[in-house]
């Protein structure tokens, strides 16, 4: 009797489905990192306002932000009404000219004080402030 011995095959990988599963997941990084916004995680209710118009150069601020519980950050980091003074100075100066206050309309007024106090010292001259447009 003769037996026929086949020969196996080598394995093979499929490099094309690969490569389709990779595509996919660099599109997926990258889409979900543009969604990514330059301004805090804090929830600021702002204040509504008759006036106030949306401007595109809002997201070029180096925002001030105060929440509802008085604590105040600095481009999403928190620090102190003494701190603030001190963080201000160590800004860059085109950053420092674009700085602008962001407070919550349920925040005290003696803390928005404070702040707009220590940003004085720290030598801001303009200090815009962002609100919201009334429905």
């Amino acid at each position: 009797m003769n037996f026929v011995v086949r020969k196996r095959r080598a394995p093979t990988i499929i490099i094309v489905s690969l490569v389709d599963i990779l595509i996919i997941l660099l599109i997926f990084f990258v889409v979900s990192t543009t969604f990514k916004k330059d301004q805090p995680e804090v929830q600021i209710n702002l204040p509504e306002s008759k006036t106030a118009t949306k401007r595109p150069a809002e997201l070029e601020h180096a925002i001030v932000s105060v929440d509802q519980n008085d604590a105040i950050q600095l481009d999403g980091q928190s620090v102190g009404v003494d701190e603030l003074e001190a963080a201000v100075r160590d800004l860059p100066a085109d950053r420092k000219s674009t700085l602008a206050l962001q407070a919550d309309k349920k925040a005290s007024w003696g803390a928005i004080v404070k702040v707009m106090d220590a940003l004085k010292l720290a030598g801001v001259k303009n200090l815009p402030s962002f609100m919201r447009e009334e429905k």
